[in-house]
């Protein structure tokens, strides 16, 4: 009798210790899973928030290698299996996602793969280029610049817009866009084809047509007057006029920023009498009229200034010799060379030759 209680009694103890270590197994697998799923495995260093941006065609491998390489996940493994338990391989979408710091896997995965991403604000100004533009497109959206430009100098993929390739720049007018970061290119130049749309309105069209010139016409003189007055605003509807004033005379608009683009040197600060002579549609002192597309982004306040140009008398203007960024006027040829004159001596003093 004895015998047969000890032999229950050491049964009983080996299914205690079974129970234990199956208690104890169960209690690491819970905590194992619990860690992978709600420990925090976002880290940020000193900042709260930060942007993840995810290409398009990306897999979950892609979307793990990227968020390590960045240092944002403590636990790449850790991601990886939760990532596979929710089904995250079938559901990756491409785009500008906000993380937070101490966010854990199941709340990370959870924002992925809702493609609720954020939406950026897109700027672009003082571009002087269609390759300047593309370049800092790029860099804010997923389009890259050689599809930005392909597309900007596709003569049949402008005509859409009633532009061609010559003068796609002026769909463009520069402010600050809401865009999402995975916008290819061709989404981007439609959008942009939309708001110039709006800028146009009917009355805006109007005021062109008054002084004789097409919404495409106003953008390349809008160019050209902000690149002879880009630091005082309230010296462009002068600029403007004085430009309508040769253009409605017949005579060439002589624009020295016309030359420095035909030049494509743009680091030149006094223009010569060489630089006259070069063989280009936008060297205004050889060819009339305004040229074939705009030589710069021209900025709102620049537009303005030609459909609200100011009616004067001037024909010639030449920067002021105290480099103020102001400008002399005239009316004649000889008060022209007066101002000239004083403007070519202060160069001169300043030794700048080029």
């Amino acid at each position: 009798m004895a015998k047969k209680k000890k032999k229950t009694s050491f049964l009983f103890k080996i299914l205690i210790s079974v129970f234990a270590l199956l208690f104890i197994g169960l209690a690491i697998t819970a905590y194992f899973v619990f860690d992978r799923i709600y420990q925090p495995n976002v880290f940020l260093g000193q900042a709260k928030t930060a942007y993840v941006c995810i290409p398009t065609g990306s897999k979950i491998e892609d979307v793990s290698k990227l968020l390590h390489q960045k240092g944002y996940i403590i636990n790449q493994a850790s991601f990886e299996w939760l990532s596979e338990m929710k089904n995250y391989k079938n559901n990756v979408y491409p785009g500008r996602y906000k993380i937070k710091a101490g966010m854990n896997n199941n709340e990370l995965i959870n924002l992925l793969r809702s493609a609720q991403q954020e939406p950026l604000k897109l700027t672009f100004n003082s571009i002087r280029t269609k390759e300047q533009l593309a370049g800092v497109i790029s860099t804010q959206i997923e389009a890259d610049s050689v599809s930005l430009l392909k597309l900007l100098n596709d003569d049949s993929f402008m005509k859409k817009f009633h532009l061609s390739a010559e003068n796609s720049l002026c769909l463009f007018i520069p402010n600050t866009y809401e865009f999402y970061w995975n916008t290819s290119a061709e989404k981007f130049i439609n959008k942009m084809g939309k708001e110039y749309a709006v800028f146009w309105t009917t009355q805006r069209k109007l005021q062109a047509e008054k002084i004789g010139l097409s919404p495409v016409e106003v953008s390349v003189l809008a160019s050209v007057v902000q690149a002879e007055q880009s630091v005082h605003n309230d010296e462009k509807p002068i600029v403007a006029g004085l430009y309508l004033n040769r253009i409605s005379k017949g005579m060439n608009l002589e624009s020295d920023p016309t030359l420095v683009y035909a030049l494509g040197d743009f680091t030149i600060n006094r223009v010569l009498n060489v630089h006259k002579e070069i063989e280009s549609p936008y060297n205004t002192y050889k060819y009339p009229g305004l040229p074939p597309g705009p030589i710069n982004l021209p900025e709102l306040s620049s537009l303005k200034a030609v459909l609200n140009y100011d009616m004067n008398d001037y024909l010639f203007m030449c920067a002021k010799e105290d480099f103020s960024g102001f400008h002399n006027f005239a009316k004649t040829y000889e008060e022209h060379c007066v101002n000239a004159k004083k403007y070519w001596a202060a160069l001169d003093k300043k030794n700048i030759m080029r």
